[in-house]
């Protein structure tokens, strides 16, 4: 991780990638079926879940595929 972010922006991007993981389980998906549902690469998911870095267009689409708000997944 880049040592210029903040602690707090790097547990967030934790807990955004749990909140995915967390849905995407509840509904019975495997990182295949959602990367493919949201037209995304599967390593940008698997980063994703991960915590890392993610666009707000690629968490638009993981919303949008999860059927949630993107407000649930940032918390």
């Amino acid at each position: 991780m880049p040592p210029d972010h903040p602690q707090w922006v790097i547990d967030a991007r934790r807990a955004v990638g749990d909140r995915i993981r967390v849905r995407r389980i509840e509904i019975g998906w495997t990182q295949q079926r959602l990367y493919e549902a949201a037209g995304l690469p599967r390593n940008t998911l698997q980063r994703m879940e991960a915590g890392e870095e993610m666009k707000v267009s690629h968490l638009l689409r993981v919303a949008d595929a999860l059927r949630v708000h993107v407000r649930d997944l940032l918390g």
